[in-house]
């Protein structure tokens, strides 16, 4: 039989604590098309922070201008004034933080590897590994789904340490006024109805948690945190490490570094579910993520997608005969599916269901 053990790649955070030179597969290759020069630039003016409460209570025209510049320049934003408490962020960071210096043992209870060889997108571990010579990302991730509530698979949340299971779902909970808030902001923008974006999503909508470490890498000139991609599901909100930077945004061709702030940031991002909807008015974009030699990285991000069971296209409303739709409908869940084959390639899934 031939050996599949290259499917079952170590821990990231255990490998990094036992060797000098990161493997040749987790190494950046020439003919890589989005790789570039890791060490990025400076971005040419601060992040767009959009004042949630002002937005969402008196629909600020200037907030509201400043939410469609963000959209169409960069794809994504901070939020302020947002009513998620700092220390509920903080208790999450340190739930997170908590959970990755366990034994490895004791993480492993949790794992997204299946009887010892089948991969599952839930748990503790890696992403898939799909081909022999994919190279392979700096990070270690626990994949947690949230929403629908009844289908939460509670053998994946960690009872150690023991808030993290109440401060998961008060964090998730509050997350989710936060993207409706967005939603109808966007809508509004669209000159749609204020709650057709939010009516999209059923009560079998999906919701995940994705906690995200990264360790210490010995050659940052050479090795990604995560590979270039965009998100597949609507609206990111992404929790970012108040103390080390790492995530990069691509325009036009150029990386730009997010700098890290003070204190704990709420970033939200579109994914490429919302370019379908919007028809590509808003696209997803590309980003990645580098890697520190000295310091490890965290963050939590919490994906918003669609019922699987039913078709992703451009809403109605948005469509005319001088625009046409740009983008076939497809199943959610096969939508998804393809998401997984063309993210281990470094490629955007909605690029193939453009007409």
């Amino acid at each position: 039989m031939a050996d599949e053990s290259w499917r079952l790649p170590s821990s990231v955070q255990q490998l990094a604590a036992s060797i000098q030179e990161p493997p040749r597969q987790y190494l950046l290759r020439e003919q890589e098309p989005l790789g570039g020069n890791l060490a990025g630039t400076e971005m040419p003016e601060p992040i767009p922070t959009i004042d949630l409460g002002l937005l969402s209570a008196s629909n600020d025209a200037e907030e509201a201008a400043k939410l469609r510049s963000a959209l169409q320049t960069w794809g994504f934003f901070k939020v302020s004034n947002h009513g998620m408490e700092t220390s509920l962020m903080d208790s999450v960071m340190n739930a997170s933080r908590d959970f990755f210096r366990l034994p490895l043992k004791e993480k492993r209870k949790y794992s997204n590897i299946i009887g010892g060889k089948h991969f599952q997108m839930e748990g503790y571990g890696t992403d898939q590994v799909k081909t022999q010579d994919q190279r392979l990302d700096w990070s270690d991730r626990l994949h947690l789904k949230v929403e629908p509530e009844d289908e939460r698979n509670l053998a994946h949340w960690p009872i150690h340490p023991k808030s993290f299971r109440d401060d998961l779902h008060e964090y998730t909970s509050k997350s989710k006024r936060i993207k409706d808030d967005i939603l109808r902001a966007v809508a509004k923008l669209l000159e749609l109805d204020e709650d057709c974006l939010v009516n999209q999503f059923s009560n079998r909508a999906l919701t995940y948690a994705r906690f995200n470490y990264y360790p210490p890498c010995p050659r940052p000139d050479l090795v990604l945190g995560i590979k270039p991609h965009s998100d597949v599901y609507a609206l990111t909100v992404l929790l970012m490490d108040k103390d080390v930077a790492g995530l990069q945004f691509l325009r036009d061709g150029t990386w730009y570094n997010v700098p890290s702030a003070s204190n704990y940031t709420l970033l939200i991002n579109v994914g490429v579910t919302m370019e379908i909807m919007t028809n590509g008015i808003f696209k997803g974009p590309v980003h990645r993520v580098v890697t520190n030699s000295e310091k490890e990285r965290m963050s939590v991000a919490v994906f918003y997608g669609l019922d699987p069971e039913r078709e992703i296209g451009p809403i109605a409303q948005m469509l005319t005969e001088d625009q046409p739709a740009r983008y076939r409908e497809m199943k959610v869940k096969d939508f998804l599916v393809a998401h997984l084959e063309h993210f281990s390639r470094g490629e955007r899934v909605v690029d193939s269901l453009r007409i």
